[in-house]
């Protein structure tokens, strides 16, 4: 099985010959964004996550308190099923699950979709982790890890993709998450972390599963 940084590092690659003027401009913004430090006030190690209650794709109010009740939780920040980067990594942990599952961990993956737009109901019904709604980007911003598009991403999403953002986040047309992983205790603190604001690139499952093995 690939690694899920091969699959990333394809799709980088792919979409550099398709379109290597926009590509560039990614690579831009994202410099700038790492030299303005995006990302640096996600919560830390040792520090206790927020609690949410946010909606699953039937419109159920999920809450972490009582998913930490079952055990330790992994919760992931994506894009939405729009972004084919959130794609490949969702389908990665999914391979995963049942190991992670083993281990007494939840995986709970988060996106500003609303609750009736995130998957159909095929999809909800093959998954077995939970999907959340976000839709104004809260907790995002709870957890630290809220970031507002810059327009030339944003344009690139209006013109290029044909992509609704206000539609599809109900609202929200311009604040996603950036992509970012944290593996919770039981009690609620952060044991290991991912956060990149380049939104090409995530954390391995083999990292998570790794990290979920030392709370044992």
């Amino acid at each position: 099985m690939k690694k899920l940084k091969e699959l990333t590092d394809a799709k980088i690659e792919s979409g550099r010959q398709a379109n290597p003027e926009f590509m560039n401009g990614v690579d831009t913004i994202i410099k700038q964004a790492k030299e303005f430090q995006q990302g640096e006030d996600a919560i830390k190690i040792a520090q206790k996550a927020p609690n949410f209650k946010l909606p699953n794709p039937e419109g159920k109010l999920i809450s972490l308190a009582i998913l930490l009740e079952k055990g330790p939780v992994v919760i992931t920040f994506y894009r939405g099923n729009w972004c084919p980067y959130c794609n490949l990594q969702l389908r990665a942990l999914q391979a995963r699950l049942d190991e992670i599952h083993a281990l007494g961990a939840t995986l709970v993956a988060i996106s500003p979709q609303v609750p009736d737009g995130s998957l159909t109901e095929d999809e909800i019904s093959n998954m077995d982790f939970t999907v959340l709604s976000d839709q104004d980007a809260k907790v995002a911003l709870q957890y630290g890890v809220a970031w507002e598009v810059p327009e030339f991403l944003a344009e690139h999403m209006r013109v290029d993709r044909k992509l609704d953002l206000e539609k599809i986040n109900n609202g929200n047309g311009n604040v996603l998450p950036i992509p970012a992983t944290f593996v919770l205790g039981k009690d609620g603190i952060v044991t290991w972390r991912y956060v990149n604001v380049d939104y090409r690139t995530r954390s391995e499952p083999d990292e998570i599963i790794e990290a979920l093995k030392n709370l044992s």
